[in-house]
């Protein structure tokens, strides 16, 4: 049994995928990120860094933060969407760390910087949001080549990407000009497990938000 605190944000969700996919009970912890409840000394006291998503595993009293880390110790402890095969077990973990180091803050900046910063910076913008299409057209580049983003079958690093992909429209990008993104993404939302994750955080925001 798991216990997740989380909201609707694209790294949050990655979590309840997982979960879901893998089909092992949980339990879902509202963290209002836009009241700053990520600040609480409750949460704090889960994650010093006051970030979404945490888990804890209630078997092990072992509390993780940061959503690669808990898709990979999910995967691993599970003994799936991980392959146990060298080469397409590289090409995730390949898939995760270009999703951590360039794909993810590409898009949280880029969208920072157009509806968050106290003044518009021209410079900002562009050189963020140049960046995020230039992490679609790679990903694109590599759909191109095999269905998954890291061979032919589902795994944690298509969890990784959809997460931030899904909320594409805060940094006002579209899957115009990647159809194997689009492609990809289409079937990636499909999935049942996906419609029943994405159906709970956004059940998070109250309705009032």
């Amino acid at each position: 049994m798991y216990e997740v605190y989380a909201f609707s944000t694209p790294n949050s969700v990655k979590v309840p995928i997982a979960l879901e996919e893998l089909g092992v009970p949980y339990e879902l912890h509202a963290v209002n990120v836009r009241q700053g409840e990520q600040k609480r000394d409750s949460f704090l006291a889960l994650n010093a860094n006051g970030k979404v998503p945490v888990i804890t595993d209630l078997e092990r009293a072992f509390v993780l933060s940061e959503s690669a880390a808990i898709l990979v110790y999910l995967a691993e402890k599970h003994g799936e969407l991980l392959s146990h095969d060298s080469i397409t077990r590289a090409r995730t973990f390949e898939q995760l760390f270009v999703h951590a180091s360039g794909l993810s803050p590409a898009f949280g900046q880029a969208g920072y910087f157009q509806k968050f910063a106290p003044e518009r910076i021209p410079h900002a913008v562009e050189r963020f949001v140049t960046e995020a299409n230039r992490q679609l057209r790679l990903l694109d580049g590599v759909l191109d080549e095999r269905e998954f983003a890291a061979g032919d079958a589902f795994s944690i690093a298509d969890i990784a990407h959809f997460g931030w992909i899904w909320r594409r429209g805060f940094p006002d990008l579209t899957l115009d000009d990647f159809p194997n993104v689009r492609r990809w993404y289409d079937a990636v939302q499909r999935r049942q497990a996906v419609v029943r994750a994405i159906s709970k955080v956004e059940g998070l925001v109250p309705l009032a938000a």
